[in-house]
């Protein structure tokens, strides 16, 4: 598997890992409307805007074949509550079958080393409650900063936030 910066032809691509990944992550914990009116093309739009973002760092994870399996995207932290920390990763997904091998360690590392890159050496992250892969971001170090609620799909959910001081920690992850 490659890790790679991401490119704006990949917007299609990582927009279908995006939808897939929310849909087989959140199953029964975000509602299934909301997951179901979730479309391709939508999220192909928005990661067209975002891959224009000069400030933010967005990696994919490429399989053999060359098919985009995953993505990790991060920036400037935007949360005021939490202004000590001065990178967010935004977001982070693998497919299913693709989990547990290392690439979500890759992809964070990558981020990290990006966000470093721009002087941002602390990184908030916000993941829902119930993520089933939430423990991840413990196991790579993350400190539980705190909780909020979030509404998605007209629920509220508890969101809770991960904080590194320092995101170089997490750079020897990349390969």
């Amino acid at each position: 598997m490659l890790v790679r910066e991401a490119r704006l032809p990949d917007a299609p691509h990582i927009a279908q890992v995006h939808v897939d990944s929310w849909r087989t992550t959140y199953a029964g914990i975000v509602s299934e409307n909301f997951l179901a009116g979730m479309s391709y093309e939508d999220f192909e739009a928005r990661w067209h805007g975002w891959l224009e973002v000069e400030e933010s760092v967005v990696y994919v994870a490429e399989s053999p074949s060359a098919q985009i399996v995953g993505f990790a995207f991060g920036g400037p932290q935007r949360e005021e509550d939490y202004s000590a920390y001065e990178g967010e990763l935004y977001a982070a997904y693998l497919l299913r079958e693709h989990q547990r091998k290392e690439l979500g360690r890759q992809l964070l590392g990558a981020v990290a080393k990006g966000l470093a890159t721009q002087g941002k050496i602390s990184m908030l992250a916000w993941v829902l409650a119930e993520n089933p892969s939430r423990h991840f971001y413990e196991v790579v170090g993350g400190k539980l900063l705190g909780r909020e609620e979030i509404g998605i799909g007209g629920v509220m959910l508890e969101e809770v936030a991960y904080g590194w001081e320092d995101v170089r920690v997490l750079i020897p992850f990349v390969r």
